[in-house]
């Protein structure tokens, strides 16, 4: 990221990772870290502690041992991987499912991290966009690559050398997904795209995600925007068909993985969601199902970055390095169902569980994403003027 990954009815036992607010609260958190990051955001400007220019790499050295203490989003990990690498390495390792939303976890460890502190955590795990602003902070290290084989023998050539990490120098990705529609088949077969979110048709009858950067592209990818060249107003005319739709009840509310609920007990018609959480959903109902928007999804990943003043840095990429081993990779994915970022998983998931195997939201093929996109990025004053009005409209 059902994704906030809050256990919810109808999940058949299992509950994802979330990647949107847990709670409406949440957003004036969200804005003022916003706006912090705003503020702050760059080399030598008020709040970062790195020079320009100048990044920490990590210092790996010995035998990984001791406590390696990690934030994660909430039930984005299976039960056994943690207690099999503790048993591995002898590490012993505190795992704090505490990252519900990208600013509310930001405005939390900024004043650690402003400070060369990282809260007592060896490894978080953020989206992209929060990791590039982290980085470009001074908040984040350089990795150790020598340290990490497994990663480089085994990430995914899709998630190489990203915008966010051309060198891929600090961030390793934890899982990836896709944003678009989940749809009640059952009761709006004829959902196929983003702006059939907005047919009066299915007044009441929709939910859409409070996380920014997944709502906001793919209404402008119904207006025809072309994301690789998105403006600021491209986005306020997103965020002003946003509020119009909302004022006028067409959109039933804004959510995080709450939808999941919606979903079940019929209550919406289709949300904009999660791939992984269209999966677990249909192990209750089949008839809930995620749909490719035709125009397109976004594409996105969290990710794995190790903070300044992080204790036990070896311990942090010992764990990284585990967990791209494909066998103890595959659990993972087999529980969470987002797609893997580790070569060798879907071999091993034929053998073990057949249908995951063959799924093309865990395995999605190059047709299968043609049309989709990572988040127009966005920063400065423009970061500033987005995010207050889709605030509003969230919290209207």
């Amino acid at each position: 990221m059902l994704n906030p990954r809050v256990k919810t009815d109808g999940t058949g036992g299992r509950a994802p990772r979330a990647r949107g607010l847990k709670m409406v609260a949440l957003a004036a958190l969200a804005l003022a870290a916003s706006l912090a990051i705003a503020a702050c955001g760059g080399g030598g400007i008020e709040g970062s502690n790195s020079e320009k220019g100048k990044v920490q790499t990590v210092k790996v050295s010995g035998k990984p041992s001791g406590q390696l203490t990690i934030s994660n989003w909430p039930l984005y990990i299976d039960k056994n991987t943690v207690p099999e690498f503790e048993k591995a390495t002898g590490i012993s390792v505190k795992y704090i499912e505490d990252v519900n939303d990208n600013a509310e976890f930001f405005a939390k460890m900024q004043p650690f991290l402003a400070k060369g502190e990282s809260g007592g955590r060896s490894i978080f795990v953020v989206t992209d966009w929060m990791a590039k602003k982290m980085y470009d902070l001074g908040y984040l290290q350089n990795l150790d690559k020598a340290a990490i084989p497994n990663v480089e023998k085994n990430l995914i050539p899709t998630l190489r050398n990203r915008p966010i990490d051309p060198k891929d120098q600090y961030a390793v990705p934890w899982q990836s997904g896709m944003t678009g529609l989940i749809v009640r088949e059952d009761l709006a077969p004829q959902i196929k795209s983003i702006c059939d979110l907005f047919n009066p048709k299915y007044k009441g009858k929709v939910d859409m995600l409070t996380e920014m950067r997944d709502t906001v592209p793919l209404v402008m990818k119904c207006q025809g925007v072309n994301l690789a060249h998105a403006t600021e107003q491209d986005w306020l005319n997103a965020i002003d068909k946003l509020k119009s739709a909302a004022d006028s009840g067409q959109i039933r509310r804004f959510t995080g993985n709450d939808y999941a609920r919606d979903l079940t007990s019929g209550d919406v018609d289709a949300v904009i969601g999660w791939s992984g959480d269209a999966i677990q959903l249909q192990q209750d109902n089949p008839n809930i199902q995620f749909v490719m928007p035709k125009e397109g999804c976004m594409l996105w990943s969290d990710n794995m970055v190790i903070p300044v003043g992080a204790p036990n840095p070896t311990a942090a990429e010992a764990w990284m390095n585990y967990v791209y081993d494909p066998k103890n990779q595959a659990q993972i994915t087999d529980y969470n169902y987002y797609f893997s970022p580790v070569k060798g998983v879907q071999p091993l998931l034929k053998k073990t569980d057949p249908t995951a195997a063959k799924s093309k939201l865990i395995f999605p093929t190059k047709q299968f994403t043609a049309k989709c996109d990572a988040a127009p990025p966005l920063s400065g004053a423009e970061e500033t003027k987005v995010t207050a009005a889709f605030n509003a409209v969230i919290n209207g």
